[in-house]
């Protein structure tokens, strides 16, 4: 916090510095006797109407009364990581969008409007989604990646998305991200003041693929694959279980540019593990890492992921990516242990229908 020469706390932030990262201190009750402060650190995203809303790294929002301010100051980004690969936001983010293409897509300036789904027959599924209607395959393919500029006022491209998903049949969504340098905190805010509700938030988090790929792991038993197969499908736990396995989930999981397959042979026709790598340039994205439950904690994830780094390492690639909810322990200790670091957040807005 700024002090002054007399040993005062300061506030040195207007509305001026409206998308700047910032510190501040304030009460959190003034009503109470004795004041109590907290602090908190993030993107300065609005100042309105003596109310300033700041947008922390997790994408969570804390409203701060101008009259509770005790200290206030614009702070540089983050510092670098030290260790493992450098990434701009930008390229990270066109990177993970290569690996999970969308089967119909649409641009908006430099946004991109994203569909994948597939129709529920009339007689229904047991157990499925409500028959005859259609059913957008994981959110990250059916919604707005929306990077750069829409060409028109946001709050035009967030109703033009609107009409583009209704006329498919599909909820809106919008991928926006927080937590890192050039990432979308005043999207954020714009789509929260629009009448959009997150969703769902998950972690990219990077790492060297070398140290993986070198892991002591049995990988004699992993089969790795061009062709996505039934069996594989059969172990994938977010595919419709459809018997046909609906063209748009094929689209979309096989789409990249270098798409691997990796599985562990099981009982019953269901592969033991799975797990999917795209190959793109210095990257390897790793995605849809699946353990029969009653195999779990023996390695076969580590052996899964061990082998389709060193495939990767073969093509070229030297740093990896992967996607996590933040209540995955499991998979956060395992990523954990692999030297995967938490790059930025990435959250789904849908828009919150009256």
């Amino acid at each position: 916090m700024e002090i002054t020469g007399g040993g005062r706390l300061e506030v040195r932030i207007t509305s001026a510095d409206v998308g700047k990262r910032v510190s501040v201190r304030y009460v959190t009750d003034p009503a109470e006797p004795g004041e109590k402060f907290t602090d908190a650190v993030g993107v300065l995203t609005s100042w309105e109407s003596g109310v300033l809303l700041i947008t922390q790294k997790s994408g969570e929002s804390v409203r701060i009364p101008e009259s509770a301010l005790a200290a206030g100051k614009v702070v540089p980004a983050a510092p670098a990581r030290r260790r493992g690969p450098s990434a701009t936001f930008a390229e990270l983010a066109r990177a993970t969008a290569r690996a999970w293409q969308p089967v119909e897509s649409e641009p908006l300036g430099e946004w991109v409007l994203r569909a994948s789904f597939y129709e529920v027959p009339p007689e229904g599924r047991p157990g499925g989604a409500a028959a005859g209607r259609r059913v957008g395959f994981t959110r990250r393919a059916n919604s707005v990646l929306a990077l750069g500029d829409p060409g028109v006022p946001v709050a035009d491209a967030l109703t033009h998305a609107r009409a583009w998903y209704a006329a498919r049949g599909l909820p809106a969504y919008v991928q926006a991200a927080t937590g890192a340098e050039g990432t979308q905190e005043l999207l954020c805010a714009a789509l929260d003041r629009h009448g959009w509700r997150r969703e769902v938030s998950a972690e990219v988090r990077i790492g060297a693929l070398a140290p993986i790929g070198d892991l002591d792991a049995d990988v004699s038993a992993v089969r790795l694959s061009r062709t996505l197969d039934e069996a594989w499908l059969r172990r994938y736990r977010r595919s419709p279980g459809d018997e046909e396995a609906s063209p748009a989930v094929r689209s979309v999981l096989a789409s990249g540019p270098s798409v691997w397959f990796a599985s562990v042979p099981g009982t019953g026709g269901v592969p033991a593990a799975i797990g999917r790598c795209v190959v793109d340039g210095r990257w390897a994205g790793f995605m849809a890492v699946e353990v029969d439950p009653d195999r779990r904690r023996l390695g076969l994830a580590t052996s899964v992921m061990t082998a389709l780094a060193r495939q990767a390492l073969d093509e070229g690639a030297s740093a990896a990516w992967l996607q996590v909810e933040a209540d995955n322990d499991a998979a956060r200790a395992l990523y954990d242990g692999m030297g995967f670091a938490p790059h930025h957040h990435y959250h789904h807005y849908r828009w919150a229908e009256a």
